[in-house]
């Protein structure tokens, strides 16, 4: 008497089904290139590090090579201490002072006059001129009297060693070069530094010492203005 009637339901799922299959292969696609620029993405830091880090290492490398050729022609003055980890040349006994004295006996002014413009040697190779910055002349004093006094002759102590490098040559030595006093003027600057870094004994630490600075990756050397017709003066 009555029809029956059977609803089906096979037609709407498979009308959705291709929808949501290709929803879902479009999220997987999207996955897939997001996987692939983090790796590219990785890839180009990891690099860009990894040559960043082979600049320090390299500029590092030089800088130590540089150390050591000094205390290799340092050897020749048997004195003379270079510490190539801090960078720093302890120009011995030959220039300690006496106290309270800013003189620098006949002996210490020739070794002075030899020993620099084979510093200078060393400046001027590639390396050196590529890292060395400047050079500058630490002077120390003992604890015996107050911190500005001994400020001042720390300093004067450094400055009497530049001015030694422009005096007249002794009578059985050879004068320096202008080119040798250009580059002193150009890359040596002087300090004092009191009786903030004492020795063991007071006579060891009224000394002057050399410390070498050095440029940074990417830091460009600067040029300073021609002065190489104006005069070196005196002290």
């Amino acid at each position: 008497m009555f029809a029956k009637f059977v609803l089906k339901r096979g037609g709407k799922d498979e009308g959705e089904r291709p929808f949501w299959i290709s929803f879902a292969d479009l999220m997987t696609a999207l996955m897939s290139l997001f996987l692939i620029v983090m790796c590219v993405t990785l890839l180009a830091v990891t690099k860009t590090q990894n040559v960043e880090e082979q600049r320090k290492l390299q500029r590092e490398k030089e800088i130590s090579s540089l150390m050591a050729k000094i205390k290799e022609v340092s050897k020749k003055w048997r004195d003379v201490k270079v510490d190539e980890t801090t960078a720093r040349v302890d120009l011995g006994d030959i220039v300690h002072f006496d106290r309270a004295k800013a003189d620098i006996s006949l002996e210490g002014q020739q070794f002075l006059r030899g020993y620099i413009p084979a510093i200078l040697d060393v400046y001027r190779t590639e390396a050196g001129k590529r890292w060395i910055r400047r050079i500058v002349v630490e002077g120390f004093t003992d604890q015996d009297g107050t911190y500005l006094y001994n400020l001042n002759l720390s300093l004067e102590r450094s400055k009497r060693v530049v001015c030694t490098l422009y005096a007249p040559p002794l009578p059985d030595e050879n004068p320096m070069s202008i080119n040798d006093k250009r580059e002193i003027r150009d890359l040596f600057l002087v300090g004092g530094y009191s009786f903030n870094s004492m020795k063991a004994s007071k006579e060891e630490s009224r000394r002057v010492e050399l410390k070498l600075d050095f440029w940074q990756l990417d830091e460009e050397p600067k040029l300073n203005p021609s002065m190489d017709d104006r005069e070196f003066g005196k002290c």
